[in-house]
């Protein structure tokens, strides 16, 4: 799912291409992926970009007259953009196409679970609903960090990707910043100190800032064509027994459901290894406590 780095990335890539211009057409490819019915799509045709802004991982369109466009990429939705008003929607992929006088932006997905979504909405008020309430990191001091990590007991890990405490941070960078604390991503709010809070604060802002400046690097004046969660410069996030770029030890995972959290026990949990069902099956009674042991029963790195 596009978190903080990609969405910033790409409203600055919109705002060079949309801003200021009429939204000529909306095609939708898809029935599913319009969610709301008042006003109608076609109300959005014909009115100007006045702005664009994130909530949470969520893209919002400005438009004229008080008109909205939220878009929800979730998971496996993307933007394509194509230098050409009203290119084709691609068959398997594509759910809308937006036109615009200087280009298609095509919104595509690749999954059979259709998650992503558009919402047109009139009003601010109306924004109110897809606003979780999650703090943002860049506007907040330690003391208010400190207030969203308190709200609830939860696991780091838990509490950095809930939308309620904090806006914009997924499962990818979440496993990037806790491996920056230098802090286990099952360890308890409560129990975290006032000294590792500030370092996971500090820890948040660089990460989040590193990224969004990779990225604005990696795509200069174009648009944003691999964005993506795994990626090879990353510390520990989809790096599953690849070595930790600070120690050298092999990153291990906790799988569930269709996530999974990827840390280094050497750096992160003072060398314990936490419990994983798919680990814990392979090893059956052979489960190791220390990263040591661990290493030893894998065998050698890949």
């Amino acid at each position: 799912m596009p978190e903080y780095p990609d969405i910033t990335v790409y409203l600055e890539a919109l705002e060079r291409r949309v801003k200021g211009q009429p939204l000529a057409k909306v095609r939708l490819a898809s029935p599913f992926v319009l969610r709301t019915f008042d006003p109608p799509i076609s109300a959005a045709q014909g009115k100007k970009v006045l702005g664009l802004r994130r909530m949470g991982k969520r893209i919002v369109f400005e438009l004229e007259d008080q008109l909205f466009l939220v878009v929800h990429l979730m998971i496996a939705g993307r933007f394509r953009w194509l230098e050409q008003s009203g290119a084709k929607v691609p068959g398997k992929l594509g759910l809308a196409a937006l036109d615009f006088p200087t280009g298609t932006l095509l919104l595509t997905e690749a999954s059979t679970k259709k998650r992503a979504s558009l919402h047109l909405v009139r009003g601010e008020a109306a924004l109110e609903p897809f606003s979780r309430g999650g703090l943002e990191v860049f506007e907040a001091d330690l003391a208010a960090f400190r207030k969203a990590l308190a709200r609830e007991n939860h696991t780091l890990k838990r509490s950095l990707t809930d939308p309620t405490l904090f806006s914009g941070i997924g499962n990818a960078y979440s496993d990037e910043i806790l491996h920056r604390a230098r802090l286990s991503p099952v360890q308890l709010t409560k129990n975290l100190s006032e000294e590792e809070s500030a370092r996971l604060f500090e820890a948040c802002k660089d990460t989040l800032r590193e990224w969004t400046d990779r990225l604005r690097a990696e795509v200069g004046e174009g648009f944003p064509e691999k964005v993506t969660a795994f990626r090879e410069e990353m510390a520990v996030h989809g790096r599953y027994r690849k070595p930790c770029p600070v120690c050298g030890s092999q990153v291990l995972r906790i799988a569930y459901a269709e996530n999974e959290t990827n840390y280094c026990a050497r750096c992160q949990t003072g060398g314990k290894v936490l419990s994983d069902r798919s680990l814990a099956r392979l090893l059956k009674d052979d489960w190791p406590k220390t990263i040591d042991e661990l290493e030893e029963r894998l065998g050698p790195k890949p």
